[in-house]
């Protein structure tokens, strides 16, 4: 469900679940042991892939709508690990966000140092970004918004995330969501240059600098049972939430 490239010390670790890449429990825990292992195997960097025109979908609704409570509470357990891995990663990460990056697949790029997102040919409807949960019924946990707050600030995190708002890239860019925005070609390229240019810098220095940036989202993923998964968890199976993600998952269908 990974596949796993090298060059110049960069791994690259690409979303492999078509047609979208939504992230089951399987999907989600090969990324952690892909994450996890990448510095282990001497990655200076990695660059975070998924599809062309669609890094991922998000979580797997329809999967997850099979599971009973303690099914649910290992997935969600799977889904903040891989954020987890992703945030205290020793190496630096880059999402290469080659298209749609919606809900989980948004918290998983979230949770990489950098973002480089696909812009959409001409003519053709723009990729989009963003945690969208509000739109399916889908209250936004905190450990997730935490994550908006310290990249677009609190107030248009919130602006966003009570709408479910999913910016284009361009929109994503101006906001702070993303940090570069090129054409699809280019979207990889740029995510090996931006770590090539970090790993030339001095080291001891990166890393501990880097260890006090990232603090904060280190802390907020770290204890996701007691903070995100029990209390997601209960909403999930509200009749309210549970109503809103089965009509979504029978638009999906038609």
């Amino acid at each position: 469900m990974i596949d796993v490239s090298t060059h110049d010390g960069i791994h690259t670790l690409r979303l492999a679940r078509p047609p979208a890449n939504a992230l089951d429990p399987a999907l989600l825990r090969a990324l952690i042991d892909a994450v996890e292992a990448a510095p282990r195997d001497g990655a200076r960097g990695i660059v975070l892939a998924g599809g062309r025109g669609i890094f991922s979908a998000g979580l797997d609704v329809p999967h997850l709508l099979t599971l009973d409570r303690a099914g649910m509470h290992g997935a969600w357990s799977a889904f903040f690990g891989a954020a987890r891995a992703l945030a205290r990663c020793p190496v630096p990460v880059v999402a290469a966000i080659g298209g749609h990056c919606p809900a989980g697949g948004c918290v998983l790029a979230l949770c990489c140092d950098y973002r480089v997102m696909a812009l959409a040919d001409a003519g053709a409807s723009p990729y989009r970004i963003g945690l969208n949960e509000v739109q399916v019924g889908v209250p936004v946990p905190d450990a997730v918004q935490h994550l908006m707050r310290r990249t677009v600030g609190p107030r248009q995190a919130e602006k966003l995330l009570v709408i479910g708002a999913m910016p284009d890239t361009g929109a994503a860019l101006a906001l702070g969501l993303v940090d570069e925005a090129v054409p699809m070609d280019e979207v990889e390229p740029r995510a090996q240059a931006w770590l090539q240019a970090l790993s030339a810098l001095p080291q001891h220095a990166v890393r501990a600098t880097r260890e006090v940036a990232r603090a904060d989202l280190v802390a907020t993923m770290t204890d996701p049972v007691g903070t995100a998964v029990e209390p997601f968890v209960d909403v999930w199976f509200a009749e309210p939430t549970q109503a809103a993600l089965q009509a979504m998952v029978a638009r999906l269908r038609r």
